[in-house]
């Protein structure tokens, strides 16, 4: 019997080296359900290459993928065509150096990747998948401003401060966690706090563990909280820098 998994992917940021090893080391099937959190550009070299191989994957696997905002913001210097300074600092810089190699045909195809990207994925079990956060305490259906749920860090800020003590019927238990079983998000790296694993606090799971800077790519079953992880994205691009620093 084939067991189901339903697996998290963290951020890739072009580290496709990276994650063809993770989904060996996790021996990914067709059977599994791959949730991909988003940023899938933006570091490393292979921004095309990392794409081309998603849109792939999505034809003998069963993928969802989130939006998150480094694609947000590579889809409109596709479609803008407008330079973004910040964006280039941020790791975009390598990602225009690969579009530079792509010709017209493969860029459309990647514009409409970007564009299919989903805010967030809520599954059967009330589980919650997003790449940054949302800020409205009712919940995702409520929030004013969609950008949050790629470009928020107080979700994270929030579960990570929490008093673990606090039972969630509590009156002063934070009411944008009392609406899900567990979130899923990326978005701000572990590596932040000195860890390269996935971190928990409260109900939050973050996935991000680094693959743009000097930390793995990581994969983690919902069910039973294991994970795999692809070596330090940096060692499979020796010479190249990422995003740790000109």
């Amino acid at each position: 019997m084939t067991l189901q998994r339903t697996l998290v992917i963290g951020d890739i940021h072009s580290g496709l080296r990276a994650l063809k090893d993770l989904l060996v080391r996790a021996k990914v099937t067709r059977e599994d359900t791959l949730i991909f959190l988003g940023d899938y550009i933006d570091a490393w070299s292979d921004a095309v290459a990392t794409v081309d191989f998603l849109l792939e994957l999505r034809k003998t696997h069963n993928c969802i993928f989130l939006r998150g905002n480094h694609d947000e913001l590579c889809y409109e210097w596709l479609t803008e065509g407008r330079d973004n300074p910040t964006w280039f600092m941020h790791g975009g810089r390598a990602t225009a150096e690969s579009y530079a190699k792509a010709d017209d045909r493969t860029k459309k195809t990647h514009i409409s990747f970007y564009e299919s990207l989903e805010n967030y994925h809520l599954n059967e079990d009330n589980k919650l998948f997003l790449h940054a956060g949302f800020t409205h305490l009712k919940g995702i259906d409520h929030e004013y401003f969609t950008k949050s749920f790629y470009w928020d860090r107080t979700l994270w800020e929030l579960a990570l401060s929490l008093n673990p003590d606090l039972d969630k019927n509590h009156e002063r238990y934070p009411q944008r966690l009392v609406h899900y079983e567990e979130i899923y998000i990326g978005h701000t790296p572990v590596t932040r706090m000195g860890k390269t694993t996935p971190q928990n606090g409260a109900n939050v799971w973050n996935i991000d563990t680094g693959a743009a800077f000097k930390g793995p790519l990581t994969a983690l079953d919902i069910h039973t909280k294991e994970f795999w992880q692809s070596d330090p994205v940096h060692t499979y691009y020796p010479g190249e820098k990422g995003r740790n620093g000109k």
